[in-house]
């Protein structure tokens, strides 16, 4: 019964997120408007129930075996607050907010896709990923980010006076720092002094290796992760 019930709830996420992206098209909103609303309140229904149901139980696990603070222990971790998140913005407007607020945190629907991280396994894979490299992921992040400033600045007196509308800050200097670290390249801002040009080609080459640097830690927990997952099954 548990098995079903996880794969009900995966499919409603699904249909769920499926029915937010299609009425995001006008032309389908106006058309089908009764069927989306039905859909909401059913869906809504289904997370609610859902939800309150495992407020109701978490007391059973030894973790929140307190009556109220183990309730308030229990909605107040990550997964259950993306549970609520799902379904607050429906229950709003009952209670005299703003429509204007309303509308915007309609957008916060989507967030029921973070669901499925309940129930999904390669979720919880990834969860592990994160959880086990966070050391080195921190380091590689205080690395780039120090970088970023060093060359963000660096372009800013190479080319402020050429370019005084986009260089006219260390600031303003760091959104080309991001998209050439990150190897985008937007084209909307870039060098053109020669000490510019040759800064921002060496940058573009380093960046190239630089941004694999988490890339390669995430890839290497990934294979850790699935290697130690197999030899536990063989184990069981």
């Amino acid at each position: 019964m548990s098995h079903y019930f996880d794969l009900f709830i995966m499919v409603m996420i699904c249909l769920s997120v499926i029915d937010i992206i299609l009425e995001s098209e006008e032309s389908l909103k106006v058309e089908y408007s009764s069927w989306f609303q039905f859909f909401e309140f059913f869906s809504v229904l289904v997370f609610s129930i859902e939800y309150a149901l495992r407020v109701w139980t978490c007391v059973e696990h030894r973790k929140y075996n307190s009556s109220l603070f183990g309730r308030i222990k229990y909605m107040s971790n990550p997964m259950a607050l993306v549970d609520l998140i799902a379904i607050l913005p429906f229950y709003l407007p009952f209670v005299g907010i703003d429509l204007r607020f309303i509308r915007i945190l309609r957008l916060f629907r989507i967030f029921r896709v973070l669901k499925m991280a309940r129930y999904s396994s390669a979720f919880n894979l990834i969860k592990n990923v994160f959880k086990e490299k966070k050391e080195e992921l921190l380091v590689t992040s205080v690395f780039i980010v120090i970088i970023l400033i060093i060359i963000s600045t660096l372009m800013y007196y190479l080319e402020r006076e050429a370019q005084p509308d986009h260089f006219s800050s260390i600031s303003k200097s760091l959104w080309w720092g991001i998209v050439t670290l990150t190897t985008v390249g937007y084209g909307d801002v870039y060098p053109v002094t020669a000490l510019g040009k040759a800064l921002g080609g060496i940058i573009t080459l380093l960046s190239i290796g630089l941004i694999a640097l988490p890339s390669g830690i995430l890839a290497s927990g990934y294979t850790e992760q699935i290697i130690m997952r197999k030899e536990k099954k063989k184990k069981n």
